[in-house]
């Protein structure tokens, strides 16, 4: 009996998410130049010719894991950007974002931090054009405050930048953290993102 459409789409989204998941569970213990296609394709259960019904090769699943480790994140952060309120209250909020997502997708995080500057291209090229694309929606958020006001764009997307690379440090760091050297690394981000919100009340674009 042969399957409905929608079956058969389901069966595909399912085995390309089974690539996608043995390849996060074997970088836990490796980079992704080290990995092998057919390493994948054993971990999740498949035959080596069922990877390329997914993907070109593994520079193309690496890019599909940069935007599914980023994707969920780039909303929440633009979230927390874009509410009105307190700024000790907003810095806080988005800390506890980052810590949060970091608890929830530890194989995420670390796929982007030790990628970031990997030896494979595509994947270090997806990663930076996710994270500029990332700069710029905050750039977004931050030029619509009054703090703001009278910035130049470029000094806008100066300031997003600071918080994106922030952010992505922390997260890093987090990932690596026992629970204690966690909350102490919380703290010391909630402190600097403060500074930075200081500085850009008293800086002038020009």
């Amino acid at each position: 009996m042969s399957h409905t459409p929608g079956v058969r789409e389901a069966q595909k989204q399912q085995s390309r998410r089974a690539l996608m998941d043995a390849a996060l569970q074997l970088l836990e213990h490796q980079s992704f130049s080290g990995l092998g296609m057919r390493e994948v394709t054993r971990e999740a259960g498949m035959s080596p010719a069922g990877f390329y019904r997914h993907f070109r090769d593994l520079s193309d699943l690496g890019v599909a894991l940069v935007e599914e480790a980023l994707a969920n994140l780039h909303g929440m952060v633009r979230a927390a950007f874009a509410e009105q309120g307190d700024t000790d209250e907003l810095i806080d909020h988005a800390v506890d974002v980052i810590a949060d997502h970091v608890r929830r997708h530890p194989a995420h995080i670390r796929f982007i931090a030790r990628e970031r500057f990997g030896g494979v291209r595509p994947v270090r090229e997806a990663i930076a054009a996710e994270l500029e694309s990332f700069t710029d929606e905050v750039a977004q958020e931050l030029g619509s405050q009054s703090n703001c006001s009278g910035w130049s764009p470029e000094d806008v997307r100066m300031v997003a930048r600071l918080y994106v690379d922030h952010m992505v440090l922390t997260a890093a760091a987090l990932q690596e953290a026992d629970a204690e050297t966690a909350e102490l690394i919380i703290a010391t981000a909630r402190r600097q993102l403060r500074l930075v919100s200081l500085g850009r009340r008293h800086w002038t674009s020009g």
